[in-house]
C-alpha cells in the first residue's frame, strides 16, 4: 500500500457521525446554502435524481442554482435511518414553482458517505406529481411520459448550467 493511502475501511463513520452529517447537510439546505452544501461532496460524488445524473463539481452547481432562485422556499427532514457510513432520509420541499405554483414534493434521500464526504445520493420522488404540480395542464397531461421527464431534465439543466440527465 502507498504511504499515505487509508484503506476505505478506516475511513467509515459511527452511525452518530452519520446522523451529524446529515443534519449538518439538511440544515444547510434549509438555510439555503448552496457552498455548505457543496463542500460536503467528495471530487467524484454521484447523484441521481427523477431529472438530474450528476459527478463531482456538477452537483454543488445544482444544489446552489436551485437553492439561489428558490421562491418561498422552506424545507422539513427527518433522518429515518443512520448507520455507519449511510443514511436515508425523508424530506419535504415547498416552494413557488417559476414564482407562481406552489409545490410540496416529498422527496427520500439515500445517501452514502466516505470519511466525513458525500460520495452517493439518490434522491426519489413521483416526478408526475411534481409535475403537475410545478407545470400546470402540461405537467398533469404528460408528466408520466419518459420523453417529458427527459425534455424537463435538459430544460432544468440548461438553466443550472449542470449536463442533462442521460
Amino acid at each position: 500500500m502507498e504511504a499515505g493511502i487509508i484503506p476505505r475501511q478506516l475511513m467509515a463513520m459511527t452511525s452518530e457521525e452519520t446522523r451529524t452529517a446529515l443534519t449538518h447537510f439538511y440544515d444547510a439546505f434549509a438555510r439555503r446554502d448552496g457552498p455548505a452544501m457543496a463542500a460536503m461532496y467528495s471530487g467524484d460524488a454521484t447523484f441521481e435524481d427523477p431529472v438530474f445524473r450528476l459527478k463531482g463539481e456538477e452537483i454543488g452547481k445544482m444544489w446552489t442554482g436551485l437553492v439561489g432562485r428558490a421562491r418561498d422556499f422552506s424545507v422539513a427532514y427527518t433522518i429515518a435511518q443512520a448507520a455507519s457510513g449511510r443514511g436515508t432520509v425523508e424530506w419535504t420541499a415547498r416552494h413557488l414553482f417559476g414564482g407562481r405554483h406552489p409545490v410540496v414534493n416529498v422527496i427520500v434521500s439515500e445517501i452514502e458517505f466516505d470519511g466525513e464526504k458525500i460520495v452517493r445520493q439518490v434522491d426519489r420522488f413521483d416526478f408526475p406529481r411534481w409535475a403537475a404540480q410545478a407545470l400546470g395542464l402540461p405537467g398533469r397531461l404528460f408528466g408520466s411520459f419518459g420523453w417529458f421527464q427527459r425534455a424537463v431534465s435538459r430544460k432544468a439543466a440548461r438553466g443550472l448550467g449542470v449536463p442533462p440527465r442521460a
